[in-house]
């Protein structure tokens, strides 16, 4: 990957840049995080002209390593004020990587009413105006663009959401079955939206691909690495048979399956939504429960959900979805809970964010829990068509709580906590406070440690090691998230002694190089402090490093438990 691609969509201009020496060892969210530090200004508006949105691949993208085809975007973001990077599969990545584009730059912002589509090719990008595809969901602008440029084409783009700049709109990108994935947390589909650009399309016809420096090397390393990912018990096993959908029974065993708004930790209807259930639902249907998506994916926990009569409602049918809208909402009814993610991909929205935000809504008495059929009628009728509520709810959690005067609002840095409480698996919760994305489980996954046993014990409803545990795993997740690796190989990573030297030699063997294990943590330790510096710059310190209130005096079910961190336990998470 040799060239920056950059757009300025003032004065609808594009050029291609050579790398510079400081990015030539960065991909992914350390690549990311690095252009938004160094050229946004922390205290911008994030739907304004000064801040930018950075795509780009990992440091194995577009190699034959297994797991490797994951894209970064990053910007600073509209509904956390932070700097964010968010992390996807799809075909977007590898054929940007393969095209030898090192990062796409988009900046500034059209000054009519104009809209637009990217395309990106062997020469480089180009600017086009874009009227057809304009308040079409995501599933007709694909089938669209199929048809006009062929199924082969790369595809990022907004649904309805993002062009209406709520701020919990995402970006989807099309993946080698013409289903979507999601760029889905912080906002970022309201940047590209403010922007005005309704697609991005990618051709990688003619393209160089990626040289690999020692092949052989490579050949071993990738050999070595894609054992230990199929060996693993988690990502071997319980992955590609249930989804990620495995943790609601486990969770709720656990007491920290948030449930009813975050009352409790149990749900009465827990097997009705779970991935047992699930896989048996989709066997039953013809549909299928392994799933890749990306190519080179060995892991395959994605799925195809159809409905009775065997037709397609949703992919990649993931734990916090499910969770959020199942258990946090109380509805028991898994083939409504798939019609609300099929909504939520089409107008482009974070089906985290959303979930939470339901939640919320229905403590407000928006609507009554457990109303499933309610729910995607506020999807389709108020969120989906831009209606004043429909803006409040595509706003996020904060935003209906602010609204209607919730106080048990589950978000840090105004981003909706996922799938976890912090009560009952208190590492998480830690990484929830600390995260430089607001609340983010993937951005150090304690679960892994906490509850599933991987890389040791910790237990979960005792304070002791949970801070050590975090700042570890964040900074080996901000690494990881620079290779263009999915975040599931850290199950192996942690657990089986070849994984992580496998995935060290990778990169060397790709690059001619001969980092150590304490270079790779060095660069995610460095991402971290980046993003950290970013944040202060914005106004953010570490009093931002905060649960809300309520769960220190609301003890959740079954265990009793509260959080318990003082703040300068907590503070000590940035002692690195």
């Amino acid at each position: 990957m040799n060239k920056i691609l950059r757009v300025n969509m003032t004065d609808l201009t594009t050029r291609t840049e050579p790398v510079p020496a400081a990015w030539a060892g960065l991909g992914g969210r350390a690549l990311t995080s690095t252009i938004v530090a160094a050229e946004v200004p922390a205290t911008c508006h994030a739907l304004g002209e000064n801040n930018k949105l950075v795509f780009a691949p990992g440091l194995l993208t577009g190699t034959p390593a297994a797991n490797s085809g994951r894209l970064s975007a990053g910007a600073k973001s509209p509904l956390t004020g932070t700097i964010k990077e968010s992390n996807a599969g799809g075909t977007a990545a590898q054929m940007l990587a393969r095209l030898g584009i090192k990062a796409l730059i988009i900046e500034g912002l059209p000054t009519g009413d104009t809209w637009y589509s990217l395309h990106v090719s062997n020469e480089g990008v180009t600017i086009q105006e874009e009227t057809e595809l304009l308040g079409k969901g995501n599933f007709a602008v694909i089938e669209a663009l199929e048809a006009r440029l062929g199924k082969k084409t790369g595809i990022l783009t907004i649904g309805p959401a993002g062009e209406l700049k709520m701020t919990a709109a995402n970006i989807s990108v099309k993946d080698p079955d013409s289903k979507i994935r999601s760029h889905g947390r912080g906002g970022l589909g309201a940047v590209m939206g403010s922007k005005k650009i309704k697609f991005i399309t990618i051709n990688d016809q003619g393209a160089p691909g990626v040289k690999i420096a020692e092949p052989e090397k490579f050949k071993v390393a990738a050999r070595t690495f894609a054992k230990a990912l199929l060996d693993h018990p988690v990502s071997g096993e319980g992955l590609p048979t249930y989804g990620t959908n495995v943790l609601v029974n486990i969770l709720n065993e656990a007491g920290g399956l948030p449930t009813r708004n975050f009352t409790s930790g149990q749900f009465h209807a827990h097997d009705t939504i779970s991935g047992e259930t699930m896989y048996e639902t989709i066997v039953s249907r013809g549909g299928k429960h392994k799933h890749g998506c990306h190519a080179g994916c060995i892991i395959q926990c994605s799925q195809v959900y159809t409905c009775t009569e065997g037709k397609y409602l949703t992919s990649g049918f993931e734990y916090e979805t499910i969770w959020g809208l199942g258990a946090d909402c109380c509805i028991e009814n898994l083939d409504d809970i798939a019609q609300a993610d099929n909504i939520m991909d089409d107008i482009g929205i974070d089906s985290i964010e959303t979930a939470v935000m339901f939640g919320v809504a229905m403590e407000a008495g928006i609507l009554p829990f457990g109303d499933g059929k309610g729910m995607i009628r506020l999807l389709e009728e108020e969120i989906g068509k831009g209606t004043p509520l429909g803006r409040i709810l595509g706003g996020g959690a904060a935003s209906v709580g602010k609204a209607y005067g919730v106080t048990r609002v589950p978000v840090v840095k105004n981003q909706a906590i996922p799938a976890y409480d912090p009560r009952s698996v208190k590492g998480i919760g830690i990484t929830y406070a600390t995260s430089t994305m607001g609340a983010d489980h993937t951005s150090g996954y304690t679960i892994a440690t906490n509850i599933l046993n991987v890389g040791g014990f910790v237990d979960p409803l005792k304070k002791e090691g949970q801070v050590e545990l975090s700042r570890n795993l964040q900074i080996a997740t901000a690494a990881v998230d620079s290779t263009g690796m999915c975040i599931f190989v850290a199950f192996p990573a942690l657990d089986i002694p070849e994984c992580l030297p496998a995935l060290i030699d990778m990169i060397n063997a790709r690059f001619g190089i001969s980092l150590t294990g304490d270079d790779v943590t060095n660069l995610g330790k460095q991402v971290l402090k980046t993003e950290r510096q970013f944040n202060m710059d914005a106004g953010f310190g570490k009093e931002h490093d905060r649960l809300p209130e309520f769960f220190k005096h609301e003890p959740v079910a079954p265990h009793n438990a509260v959080w318990d961190f003082s703040d300068e336990e907590i503070d000590e998470f940035w002692n690195f």
